[in-house]
Order: structure tokens, then sequence, then C-alpha cells
């Protein structure tokens, strides 16, 4: 009650006895002692018919029971034939007195049709005839009679012979004392419950009261009566609007604030809310169900601040109180507090969102997407192509439209890509809009805000009604602009509006400097990747090549492929990865790349290659000239593979690379198992090979991690649609390959490097290779050499017969006289002429100049002279000393430069030297 007063006649609890049991003058103790009369008769009557069910339930059992016996007895074998036996007592007596025992009845007879008993408990009366026996019923009879035993329930069941005759019969009977006796041990029961119950009646009959009480204040139905009209005179005398509304809609009640505020004339209680004429939104709002506070709503003429909670009772259905005040004057003040409420949300968003993106467009459309429909109902932003290219603007520069959002879902006024006019110097307040144009009328200016012309007019014709121009400065320059645009149902931009706009425009200048400034960046280490990875590919035998290269969005890094011409016709496949992004990636790129290509010229195996580089990579992190200047070249990895077209065999290495993809000539995609190495630059660790058999028109993939690995791919799933896409593709050219790859397994924001050569594979036709077993004895030399001559005329090489014979004779020579057998001579006929020497030593020889006076020292300076390359290559099983000769137009560059003659004397010291 308000101030703590009480309605007048209320007596404090404090001056009546504190006892629920003394107060029947209140509601509580009325209700109590109406309970307590209730609940003794409902127990009494209750006890009373427990036991009239008890007794019946256990005459019933006595029944049951004693028939069950009965004809368990009658019917069971032999007693019909030990009743007309000859001594009938004494196989029936043991039987019926464990059938009572086991029963737990008090009498079982058997007894003649002429009623001279067979069994009996008391055997003295076994013989003798039963008074007055019952009559022998057809099937069974159960009644109670009395018996030795006194007042039984008693069953008769007939014994009847093989061919239906009663012989006899059987009588079961439990003493009714008995059954009388099971009623008494459960009365005691029943009396225990029916008290516990009342107990627990009364006990929870007086909580009830005593709660009840409580809640009643103790007070008499008078007291709640005059109680009840203080309540609504308060309730009808306040200032502010109350609602109750049941959970059905209907209004339950209405004080008279709530009926002036809310314009309700007539009855309303019982009514349904939505039947009252009140507004939408505030009919809505009583409804939805849900605890509001302090909502604003518009009543007619009248801002109604609406509160309103949903009361849930213990038991009955729930209602929706609502309180309503009169907030009219202070409507001007809460929609300017609204206003900035929703410009500081905005900028809060525009914070949020703006340069999470380093690409200047995305940057742009950020900004555009946080005004529109917020702040503006179209807004553009507009900046020069150097900007998008990462450059730094000219003055005055042309601008191209990168982003619009138009909230009229209209086709758009100002379309992107769309090249705007200069806007001119700049005023002194850079921030200051456009006046305000009405969209029609007569005597309608050009949009002073629009820098085109053209751009006003479709403004206006737009609908257009107010425009603000925002210039976008970063570091004191001007790198953009941006527009905002309000149409005729929205409000003109006032001074306030202009100060959020350069406020708006402050936040996303520096965004999208840093977005161009990235892309700067970006661009030079693309351009320093690109730089350093080949230009094309080379073409060498029994290889047909494609690859890709996509720079990651967020940074180029370090991955490279190549394709290196080896010696024999052999072909080095090279894929690495520096782990990083940017400048210093791709410069440690270039270097290892460099390196391979000087390992690789001196015909190093895979494995020795490897180690090369990775004792390279130790030295440059461990350089102390460059330490703590550059990052360590940490995470290199590599995979290299070796492809002879003539054997058609690949050897492969690895350091921390994935392995590569085999594609086979039917389709068959297969993940060679390739042993796994450290990556680059660990040390410590030797690297092993594989030896893989490719059959001629196979496809091998070499890729980096980027191709199969992502943040929302693991390199499993990676490998799996690989596996997939590569079998489903079917038999497609390399760039094919690539092309299907790249649309399928890479997404457009790749966050890492992807690289990706794939070769088909070729082999050199047999016709088009030579091979000898040569003795090791100097004068197997002319045979050897002869029949070398006579393939070169098969060919059609005779022109370059002469000095091919020559080289091949100081090869034969050199390998037979410095090295160890086997000695073998191989011919292939690329591209160029090669001849390869074989023998099992491992001593190489030395190209020297011969003064006058020496003996020897000439042979491999003719070779150097004559051939365009030659070298040597170490194998498991020896070496290799090669050659390659250029075929143009069928002759040798060795006879073009040096003539006839110049051979044949070369020729005749070799001779005179051999025979010496």
């Amino acid at each position: 009650m308000p101030g703590g007063s009480r309605p007048s006649g209320h007596t404090s609890r404090r001056g009546r006895r504190s006892g629920w049991w003394s107060a029947p003058r209140t509601v509580a103790g009325q209700v109590l002692a109406l309970q307590l009369v209730l609940v003794v008769v409902l127990i009494s009557l209750g006890t009373l018919f427990t036991a009239l069910e008890s007794r019946n339930q256990a005459m019933e059992e006595a029944r049951t029971r004693t028939l069950v016996a009965a004809e368990t007895l009658a019917g069971a074998p032999g007693t019909a034939q030990a009743v007309t036996g000859p001594d009938p007592t004494a196989v029936l007596q043991p039987r019926a007195e464990s059938l009572r025992k086991a029963t737990g009845v008090d009498l079982i007879v058997v007894y003649s049709p002429t009623g001279i008993r067979y069994t009996h408990p008391d055997p003295r009366l076994i013989g003798r005839r039963v008074p007055h026996p019952p009559p022998i019923p057809a099937t069974h009879s159960t009644e109670v009679i009395d018996t030795t035993a006194g007042a039984s329930v008693t069953s008769v069941v007939p014994v009847r012979s093989a061919d239906g005759s009663v012989v006899g019969a059987v009588t079961v009977a439990v003493a009714v004392r008995g059954v009388q006796h099971m009623l008494e041990r459960q009365l005691p029961v029943l009396i225990g419950v029916a008290a516990g119950a009342l107990v627990f009646a009364v006990g929870t009959t007086a909580l009830f009261s005593r709660r009840l009480r409580r809640q009643t204040h103790g007070l008499g139905p008078a007291e709640m009566t005059r109680m009840y009209e203080h309540h609504d005179a308060v309730l009808h005398s306040v200032r502010e609007g109350v609602l109750i509304i049941g959970a059905d809609g209907r209004l339950l009640l209405a004080n008279d604030e709530a009926r002036r505020l809310l314009s309700l004339t007539g009855p309303a209680e019982g009514r349904p809310v939505t039947a009252l004429g009140l507004d939408p939104a505030v009919t809505e709002l009583l409804l939805s169900g849900h605890a509001v506070t302090d909502t604003v709503q518009l009543a007619g003429d009248r801002l109604l601040a609406v509160n309103t909670r949903v009361t849930t009772p213990p038991r009955g259905p729930s209602s929706t109180v609502a309180t309503l005040r009169d907030t009219t004057e202070l409507g001007e003040l809460a929609g300017r507090a609204e206003t900035a409420r929703r410009r500081l949300g905005l900028l809060y968003d525009a914070g949020a969102g703006l340069g999470t993106s380093l690409d200047v467009v995305r940057t742009a459309q950020q900004l555009v997407r946080v005004a529109v429909p917020r702040f503006a109902d179209l807004a553009t932003v507009s900046v020069p192509d150097e900007v998008v290219r990462g450059e730094e603007p000219p003055p005055d520069a042309a601008m191209r439209r990168v982003a619009v959002a138009d909230a009229r879902n209209d086709p758009p006024l100002l379309p992107v890509g769309e090249l705007t006019r200069p806007p001119g110097p700049m005023p002194t307040d850079p921030a200051a809009p456009a006046p305000s144009v009405p969209s029609d009328g007569p005597g309608t200016a050009p949009d002073a805000g629009a820098a085109d012309p053209r751009e006003a007019r479709r403004l206006r014709e737009g609908g257009i009604r107010s425009t603000a121009r925002v210039p976008l400065r970063a570091r004191g320059t001007v790198i953009g602009m941006v527009g905002f645009h309000r149409a005729d149902r929205s409000p003109a931009f006032e001074p306030e509006d202009v100060a959020f706009a350069e406020e708006l425009a402050s936040r996303a200048a520096p965004a999208i400097d840093t977005a161009r400034r990235y892309t700067h960046e970006h661009h030079t280490a693309v351009a320093l990747q690109r730089s350093l990875l080949p230009a094309a590919l080379a073409e060498t035998t029994g290889v047909e090549a494609a690859h890709r290269y996509l720079p990651a969005q967020a940074g180029v890094g370090g991955d490279w492929f190549d394709v290196i011409p080896l010696s024999g016709a052999r072909t080095a496949l090279v894929v690495g990865d520096v782990v990083g992004h940017g400048l210093h990636a791709a410069a440690t790129m270039g270097r290892l790349r460099t390196a391979i290509h000087n390992f690789s010229s001196l015909d190093l195996p895979p494995e020795e290659l490897l180690s090369g580089v990775d004792e390279l990579v130790h030295r440059i992190d461990e350089d102390p000239a460059a330490r703590g200047e550059r990052p360590e070249v940490a995470g290199a990895t590599c995979l290299y593979a070796v492809y002879d077209p003539v054997s058609g065999r690949a050897t492969i290495a690895r350091a921390g690379h994935p392995g590569p993809a085999l594609v086979g000539p039917d389709g068959r995609v297969t993940f060679p198992d390739v042993p796994a190495s450290p990556p680059l630059g660990v040390g410590g660790h030797p690297f092993e090979t594989a030896e893989l058999r490719v059959p001629e028109g196979s496809r091998l993939l070499l890729f980096t991690d980027g191709l199969v690995q992502s943040r929302e791919m693991d390199i499993d799933s990676g490998l799996t649609l690989l596996r997939r896409t590569l079998g489903e593709a079917g038999d497609l050219t390399p760039e094919e390959t690539c092309r299907v790859l790249v649309d399928t397994l890479v997404s457009d924001r790749t966050r890492d490097d992807v690289s990706l050569l794939v070769v088909r594979t070729g082999r050199l036709a047999p016709e088009r290779v030579a091979e000898w077993e040569v003795p090791s004895d100097p004068a197997a030399v002319p045979a050897v050499r002869a029949a070398c001559g006579r393939r070169l005329r098969e060919w059609g090489l005779d022109d370059v017969a002469f000095a091919t014979e020559l080289v091949l004779s100081e090869l034969l020579t050199n390998a037979i006289r410095h090295g160890s057998p086997p000695v073998r001579v191989r011919l292939l006929r690329d591209h160029c002429l090669i001849c390869e020497v074989f023998d099992g030593s491992s001593t190489a020889p030395h190209l020297r100049r011969a003064s006058l006076t020496d003996e020897g020292g000439r042979g491999l300076f003719l070779v150097a002279q004559f051939t365009d390359r030659w070298g040597t290559r170490y194998t498991g099983e020896g070496k290799v000393i090669w050659t390659e000769q250029s075929l143009r137009g069928g002759s040798a560059t060795g006879v073009e430069e040096y003539g006839e003659e110049v051979l044949l004397g070369a020729w005749e010291d070799e001779l005179d030297r051999f025979d010496r």
C-alpha cells in the first residue's frame, strides 16, 4: 500500500493469536476447518471400503485355492484307479497330505459315492462315513459348509473312471476362521495407513492454510473486500496507464489513465485488444508476449513509453501487464538521441568493416555498403586508375567509379566503371556538400555537387534531391571522391550530416590508401617472382610440359618450377616452395632456382643435388654478414625428378615436399611412394630416391601444397579431390590438365601460392638409339668406329660421320686405357647427335692445353673443338663421357668451322699416337 498504510479495520497480526487453529474467522481458518472435515470423512470411507474389499479378496482366494487343489488331486493320474482299487487309503492318503501341506489348505478328504472316507488329516476318521455328505456335483462346486475343521470354504470335485462314471469325490476345505485371521492380520496395516494418511492430510492442510494465511495476511473476508476497494482506488488515481491482458489476447483491466492515453471509450474489459481500435504498432507490442522496457510508440498524437512484463503464476493462465507513460514532449530529444546513436553505430560498423580487405575496389565497396541505406539512398566512390593499380595519383587526375550502392534496387544511375571528369580545384572546405536541389519544378539548376553535368542530369531525373561530395584524403593527397545522395522520400543533408560524412570519409581514406600501397608492393613482388620464374619451358625429348603459377592474394610467395635439359636426352623436372610471402621469399626462391640450375649442370643424381642445395641453404642461414638483416630460409621444400626417355624411367627425390601424381595411359591415378626427407636447410639427414617406370603417354604431375591444401581443406582431402578430378577428366593434354585442376581445386581467394607442372612422357624411338658393347682391347676400336659410321650413314648423317668417328676414337681409347670394363658406346639421334661412352671407373678426364713436347693431351681438346658440349656424369656402375653435336642441315658445326683438312690432320696425329 502507498506510504505503508493499511485498510481500515485491519488488525496487526501481532495482536492476534499466532496459531492457525485459533483463527476460524480468517479465510485461512475457515478453509482449514472445511478441509479437515472432508479429509476425515474420505479417510474413514476409504478404510471401510478397503477392509471389505480385503475380506472379499481373501474369500475369493480361498475358493480358488480349494478348487485348484481338488481338481489337481481328482484329475491326477492313478486317482481313479486307487479309488476303485483294493486299498485306496494306502495310495491316496500320502498324496492328499502332501498336497494339503503344499497348498496350505486345512482339509483334503477323498470319499466314495456312499460317503466312506479314504483320506483325512485325522487318521482316526478314515473308513468312517461322512455325516451328511454333500452331493457329488457333475463338474465341481464351492460353498461354505460345516466340516470337521468347522465352517469352511469347501470345493468338491468328482473322481471319474475311464468310462466316465463317478467313482468318488475329492473335498478340499479352508476354515473360515483362517480367512478371518488373514483379514485380522491386514487390519492393523489398514488402520496404520489410514492414520498415516490422516496425519499427512492434516499436515499438508495445515501448511496450505499457513501459506494462505501469509498470502492473505490473516485477513477475513470483510477485510479483504476493503483492501480490494483501496487498491482499486489507487489503481485508477495514478498518472500512469496500467493494462492487464490475458493469454487469449483479451483486455482484463484498464485504469483511467490507460483509457485516456489510448482514447478508449465504452466498456473495454473482456474485448480483444485487436478490437480496441489502437495503433497497429501499439497493438503488436502489447500482444508480442515479450518483456519490453521504455519502448516509445506513436499512438495518435502522443508518444507513449511502453513497458510490458509477462506474469506466469504457479497456477492459472499467464497474463501481460503493461504500463504507459506520456513522453510526447521528449519526442524531439529522443529523435536526436536516436539519430546520434545510429550514427555512432554506423561509424563503429565502418571501423570494424573497413580495412579488412587489402584490395582498393573491395574497400570502396565496403564503404558504400556501410553508408546505404543507413545514411544515404545512393553512394558512390570514384578513384583515379592509378590508385587501383597501386600508384600515386597525379594532380587533377580523371577518376573512375569503382563502387556503387543503391537502396532503391533500380538500375544504377551511376554505373561502375564510368570515367568522370576531373573534379577541379577543391573548395576551402572540401567537406562542404552541394546545396539541395529539388528533383522537379521550374528553373532547376544543375547539381553543383556533381563534377560532370551528365551525372547531375541523371541524378535529377532519378529523383535525387540532395547530394554531399566528400574527398578521400590520405597523407595530404586526394586519392578519391565519395558521393552521398538522398532521394525525395529522405530529408536533405544538413550541417550535422556533412560533419558525419567527413568523419566517415576520414576513416575510409586510410584504409583505401593502405590497400593502394599493399597493391603496389604486391605487384612489385609478383613482378619479381615472375621475372625469376622461367618465361618459357625448355623443349626436351620425351617431355610435353605445361605449367601454372598463381600468386597468393595475401602476398606473393616463393613457389617455383623448372624444366632443365640434361645430358643423354634426359630432362630434370623441378618444383619447389619457400614458405612465407613477400620480396624475401621471392628473392630466396631465385637463389635456390639458380643453385639447382648450377648443380644440375654437373649431372648430379637427385639425392646428391638436394644434398648440395641443403648445404647451400644451411650456409646462407649461418652467414654472419647477413645475419640480422633478413629472416632465415626456413621451410624451403623441393622435389627433383630426372626423366630418361630412352629407358622410360624417372628418378625422384624430395625434401619436405608433397610427392608427385602419376596418371597412366589407362587413366589410373596413383601417388608413387617417394621417400620423404626433411626440408632444405635442416641438415644432418640423407636424401633418398625412388625410381619409377613411367609408361609412354603417362602424365606426371608435380605441384606445391597450395594446390591441395588450404584453410578449408586438409591435404588428405585435397589429394582425394585431385585423384577424383584427374580420374573424371579423362585423357587430356598437359595444358588442358592444368586448366581443369586450377578451375576445380584453386579458389579465387587462395592464401598460398600455387605452382603446377604437368608433363606428358614420351619415349625415344628404338630406331634412333644405337648401342655396342666394346671389349677392353684397343684393337676393337676400329670395328666399333666402323659400325658407328654405318649407323650414321643409315641415319643420313654422312656429313658428321667423320668428326663423330674421331670423337668416338678418342673417347673409346681413353676408356680402354684409363678406365675399367665394361665399356659401352651409345649413339642417340635427337635434336642433336649424342655420343656416350660408358666405363666402370670413376676417374674423369680433364681438358688441358698440351705443350709441343707432350705426346698426349690433345684428344679432349679436339673433342671440345668438334662438339657443341661434352661432359661427364657418374652412375652407380661407373661414369659416362658424353658429347653433343648440333645437326644443321646434315652437317656438323666442327666440319663447317674447321674444314676437312683440319680434321684429317688431327685424325692422323691421333692415329700415330694410338699406333705408338
